[in-house]
């Protein structure tokens, strides 16, 4: 072990109450792509840019060309939890994580066998008619020809993620910021902390350590008390928990 990950297992070890906070960078590990490193979606080229597509006004307006990059580069089924969702969900299990608050709409702590998640911008996992709102998974919508459509009035079919232009679900967001301001640990992990409001989200901790795990550097790194610039799939791997 190196010197900063014997510091984050005294932190764990030492500490009933840990929030994680994460990002891109945890999928990233198990074949999602994230959306500004060199290879994330920003970098790549399409008739408009991504963050263009992924708008509530493109979607509304022009849905074909929305879903044609969704399903191509979203909608992801078949990655599975690498080691940092599943040690998540093991330091859930032995009672000491409380929540992940997280910005990735893949599903995947769940998928590991974490309980209290909450998904800032929703999951793509679920779907809704735009006028009855009868659910799909996200196999329907994957398997549609162009646009999904609902079985039962032919309505446009939506996915339950957070589009821009559209607002986080107050329900998460008053979960997310009880379980951050009641931790004693945030771990923050594969995020940049440039989403906002997101990444906001971070300033209600009042706790005692602040542990920042991410390849690059953040705007926060000035407030943590232990930094690792390291895959945190390869770092929380190496956590023994007890």
């Amino acid at each position: 072990m190196t010197k900063e990950i014997e510091a984050l297992q005294q932190i764990i070890d030492t500490h009933e109450k840990i929030v994680f906070f994460g990002g891109a960078g945890v999928s990233t590990e198990s074949g999602i792509p994230d959306f500004r490193s060199q290879d994330g979606l920003y970098h790549l080229k399409y008739k408009y840019p991504p963050e263009t597509i992924i708008s509530h006004t493109f979607f509304v307006r022009r849905p074909e060309e929305f879903y044609e990059f969704y399903k191509d580069k979203m909608l992801i089924l078949d990655a599975q939890p690498n080691p940092a969702h599943l040690k998540l969900a093991e330091l859930e299990r032995a009672g000491k994580l409380t929540a992940v608050v997280t910005q990735n709409i893949d599903g995947l702590h769940q998928k590991a066998g974490s309980k209290r998640v909450y998904e800032l911008h929703g999951s793509v996992l679920r779907n809704y008619c735009t006028r009855c709102r009868k659910f799909f998974d996200a196999e329907y919508v994957k398997s549609a020809d162009g646009i999904p459509r609902c079985d039962r009035d032919n309505a446009i079919i939506k996915p339950d993620v957070v589009l821009y232009e559209e607002g986080l679900d107050n329900d998460v967001v008053r979960g997310a910021l009880k379980a951050i301001s009641e931790a004693d640990v945030l771990i923050i992990g594969g995020t940049s902390l440039v989403v906002y409001p997101a990444a906001g989200m971070v300033d209600y901790f009042r706790g005692d350590k602040v542990v920042l795990i991410n390849k690059s550097a953040t705007g926060r790194d000035s407030a943590a008390d232990l930094i690792i610039r390291e895959p945190i799939g390869e770092v929380l791997s190496q956590i023994v928990v007890r």
